[in-house]
Parts: structure tokens; sequence; C-alpha cells
């Protein structure tokens, strides 16, 4: 078994992570992890901290000699915004001290976690509140930052063995296509091409992740007027993972389906409030006949290899990959930090007034497709290991080859 666990706040000094149960000997350097770090940080429309971040990921442990050694991997990632942006984070985040003379935030924003959170963990009252601050930082997407460089020590295993994890921006607000049909010729040529590496290298050539450069431009434009009126944007994005074996999950228990831990790891993400796998809910509005894949079988080499004529089913058939290319799809409800302020009443009096503004973005659907890319990797990690698992990286790629001759 595999997971990992992140550590940190916003603004505090760093974000600390730990991968528990990784095989020894899959290849890693910082510098894999820190490509999807910076990918992390794509996106037209990204407020003040992507110009203060530069994450770069240092390894305290659990690597040796660019491989991973069996044992727990430490990593830790600096928050830049700590010491450069002179607000005096060190001292509103310090470890110890009773806060006295420091701001207290008592104004939640609609939308976030601020409100349910403070209820939840006492920050709405004494001792430790009114002061919703203790959850604005640890709530925050910023976490997504260290859970990208766990995901990615995983995602470099998947890589070694032939799996690759892409995504690219099909809508951002009123701008976008909603058939997968209008985009499938794209997505596919550039699967052919070079797996899902293809299409995420592709997607990052725009400054809104779409393969489409007519729509890209659409879109800047659809941001630049949303900014100017002080809202926000979501929007929907595609992962398609290449290269994955058959037989990942199981449709014995629940908690097995690969679809269910794919819908999950989508929306363990923040702001992420709909899933779908393969036609999703186009599925419930055609019949049968254009819904289902067509089973084919090839021989021609003596093995026998199954196929499919389509990919309706995005690659899962009753919780258990088939071989085809996974696809899911996720969507990012609109960024509720505005600069035209909604609604919120004070903590303390009780008071009707508009919310506090925090530093935000117009959107970050861009972003988000990049930290779906490396949860949903993830997911298909944990299941290789419980099919193919061992101590070893050698002895998990030995059994999935043998499969692979085999025809899976």
């Amino acid at each position: 078994m595999i997971r990992y666990l992140t550590a940190g706040e916003s603004h505090g000094e760093a974000l600390v992570g730990i991968v528990e149960g990784m095989p020894a000997g899959v290849p890693v350097t910082p510098a894999n992890l820190d490509e999807h770090l910076s990918r992390r940080w794509l996106g037209y429309g990204r407020g003040g901290r992507a110009k203060v971040e530069r994450d770069q990921v240092k390894v305290l442990g659990g690597i040796r000699f660019s491989h991973t050694m069996g044992s727990p991997i430490a990593l830790l990632l600096p928050n830049a915004a700590y010491e450069k942006d002179r607000t005096g984070w060190p001292e509103k985040m310090a470890v110890t001290g009773d806060g006295e003379g420091i701001e207290r935030i008592t104004l939640p924003r609609p939308g976030h976690a601020d409100l349910v959170g403070a209820q939840k963990y006492g920050f709405d009252r004494p001792p430790h509140g009114p002061d919703v601050r203790p959850v604005i930082d640890r709530s925050s997407a910023r976490e997504t930052a260290m859970r990208v460089a766990c995901c990615s020590v995983a995602r470099q295993m998947l890589r070694a063995l032939g799996i690759e994890v892409g995504s690219h921006v099909v809508r951002l607000g009123e701008v976008g296509l909603d058939d997968p049909a209008d985009w499938a010729e794209d997505r596919d040529a550039l699967l052919a091409e070079g797996g899902a590496r293809a299409l995420y290298e592709k997607a990052d050539q725009s400054e809104v992740r779409m393969l489409s450069d007519e729509l890209s431009e659409r879109t800047i434009e659809h941001i630049k007027a949303t900014k100017k009126a002080g809202d926000t944007l979501g929007g929907v994005y595609e992962v398609v993972a290449t290269g994955v074996p058959v037989g990942l999950g199981s449709y014995a228990q629940g908690d097995r389906r690969l679809d269910g831990r794919l819908a999950q790891a989508i929306l363990s993400i923040q702001a992420q409030k709909a899933v779908e796998v393969g036609d999703g809910w186009r599925a419930g509005r055609r019949p049968g006949s254009e819904v289902h894949d067509p089973i084919t079988r090839d021989d021609t080499d003596g093995v026998a290899r199954w196929g499919r004529e389509s990919n309706h089913a995005g690659g899962v058939e009753g919780g258990i990959s088939n071989g085809q290319p996974l696809v899911v799809r996720g969507t990012m409800k609109p960024i509720p930090t505005l600069i035209k302020p909604l609604g919120t009443a004070d903590l303390v009096t009780g008071a009707a007034q508009p919310t506090r503004y925090e530093r935000s973005d117009v959107t970050s659907v861009p972003a988000a497709s990049t930290v779906a890319e490396a949860t949903v990797a993830w997911e298909i990690a944990v299941a290789l290991l419980e099919r193919y698992g061992g101590d070893t990286f050698e002895a998990v790629r030995e059994r999935i080859e043998a499969d692979r001759e085999r025809g899976l």
C-alpha cells in the first residue's frame, strides 16, 4: 500500500510531504518533481501569488542516487511568500506566542471553507477565535503544490512503466466545447503520436491549456472581460491516461472500483464540484447502441489481444481498467473570492457587510487540470501496486511485462 500526507499552511514557512510505501528502485530526481510543480503555475488569469512563488522541492530522505530506497520519502517546499511578501507572515503564522496584536479575521468568505471550518474546529469562538485565518491557510489550494510533488513520485514510477497522464481544458466559463466528439480527433491524434504526455505538452503551449488556438484566443478575451467586471470563472478539463494495463481496480467491493477512486481523486481537489468518466452524463441521454463499446479480438501474432471499437466507457468497465485510455473530466467552480465582494456577516457582531478580499485569481482551471493529472496518476499507481505490488520496482516491472506478453 502506498499513501501520502501533506502538512503546512499557505502562508506558513513551508509545505511538507511524506510518501510511504513506494517500491525501491523507482527512478526519481527533484527535477522530475519540479517539472510538474512549474506546470501547476500555468494559465492566463492567475493572481499575484504566481509572481512570488517559484516552487522547487527539496528531498530530505527516501531517495538515494536518483532512486527510491523503499523507505518513506520526505519532501520540503518552502513558501516564498512567507518572507518575500513583507506583510508580516512570520508573525501572523508564528508557531509560539499567543497572537497578541495580530489581526483577527472575522469575516468568513462565501463559497470557502471559512465558516464551516471555523465552526468545526472552534475558531468561531474563544479561546482560539473568532479568527478564520487557520482555516483560510490550510484549506487554501496552495496545499496542492505539495500534493503535486508527492503524486509526481508515483508519476515517475508510471512513466518508467510506459504509463502517462495528461490533460487539457475544454471549457472556461462561457467559452469552450461540451461534446467530447468535438475535440476527440485532435486529442486522439496526439495520443497516437506520443501518448498522454504529447497531450499535456501540446496543451501547455496554450495560455489556457486548450488544444484549439481559436478557442484559446476567445477564452483569454473572456477572462479579461470577467476580470474587468470583478468576477471569476470556472470550467471543465479532461484528464487522459495511456498505457494503463487491463485489470486495475475491482468489481468485488465498491471501494476498490477504479472509476470510483478516480472520481474521489478529482473531487479531493479544492473547488472541484463534478466528475464524469468516459461519456459521463451524455451516456444517460443516449441509447445503449451508442454508448457501449463493441469488443474486438486480434490473434495475428499468436496472442489473443482484446480491444474495443470505441471508448465511450473511458477505459473502465465494471470498475476495472480495460486497456483503453482512461478518460476522466472534472468541473471546477468559479473561485469564490471576488474583487466585487459578496455579502457575509461578522463573527463577532453578526452585522451584515461585504466580505473581505484575499488575493485571488480570476480563474485557476488550467492549473487545476495539472493538479488533477497528479491525483489521477496517484490513484492509478495505487491500483497498479495492488495488482502487481512488490518491494522493488524491478519486481513490479517484470510482472507487468509478463501480463503484456499475454496480451493484457
